[in-house]
């Protein structure tokens, strides 16, 4: 096992199958997570993912462009050993989802509210049992217990490795159902990014766009883009 320095110094990046998982190795030795933990992942086409991100590298390492590296990182670093408190902040969101909070008016983003997200919380209530309701304003109101337990039980049959993209999902939207939607794969992750980003819309298209935020919303749809691929390289 090897600790990787800054610059590239492997000929080709492949991938081993072990008794544990799948390994990526630099030529002949085995890449590490940062805790010198072995990279172990639990599917074949995450190996594969992680193994082409290393062969692109030209020159210098730079991890924010190694989006599967540094998830499996994550989820063999502090999510694997530990994953309980990662499932409960994921869970949490369900009792804010963004999708529960509308507009009073205009009517003009108040409808494009109603047709965008109601559909997906009648998904929850179909398909995961949870039942949320929707509310004027920004004030909080609360969820029927059942619903937020149906959403837990939901989020725990993620497992380990999932909660890591599933969490950038959920945080990146603000909304737990958006998240599922798009881990269970009944929702592209493009299309859930579009309908979270339904008031920023709105507002650029009243006020015009801001150059520094729209860059900053950029990434995170990247990020966002990057969770969903994450999620579905770990379907065998």
């Amino acid at each position: 096992m090897i600790a990787v320095p800054r610059k590239r110094f492997w000929t080709s990046a492949v991938v081993a199958e072990e008794e544990d998982g799948f390994a990526v190795r630099l030529d002949a030795r085995a890449l590490t997570t940062p805790a010198r933990a072995p990279l172990r992942v639990p599917t074949r086409p995450l190996a594969e993912g992680i193994a082409a991100e290393w062969n692109d590298v030209e020159g210098e390492i730079r991890p924010e462009r190694m989006p599967l590296t540094r998830a499996a990182n994550t989820s063999i670093d502090g999510v694997v050993p530990n994953s309980r408190p990662l499932a409960e902040a994921i869970a949490s969101y369900g009792g804010t989802d963004l999708l529960c909070y509308r507009a009073e008016d205009p009517e003009g983003l108040r409808l494009r509210q109603f047709h965008a997200w109601d559909p997906l919380l009648a998904w929850a209530s179909e398909v995961l049992g949870a039942r949320l309701i929707a509310v004027m304003g920004v004030m909080h109101a609360p969820q029927p217990e059942e619903s937020l337990a149906a959403l837990r039980q939901a989020v725990d049959e993620e497992g380990p490795f999932r909660l890591t993209g599933l969490s950038e999902l959920v945080s990146l939207s603000g909304s737990l159902v958006l998240g599922l939607a798009v881990s269970r794969g009944a929702l592209e992750a493009s299309t859930a990014w579009r309908i979270s980003r339904i008031d920023e819309d709105w507002q650029e298209e009243q006020w015009g766009v801001d150059a520094e935020a729209r860059a900053a919303a950029e990434a995170r749809r990247e990020a966002f883009l990057a969770a969903e691929r994450y999620l579905r390289l770990l379907e065998r």
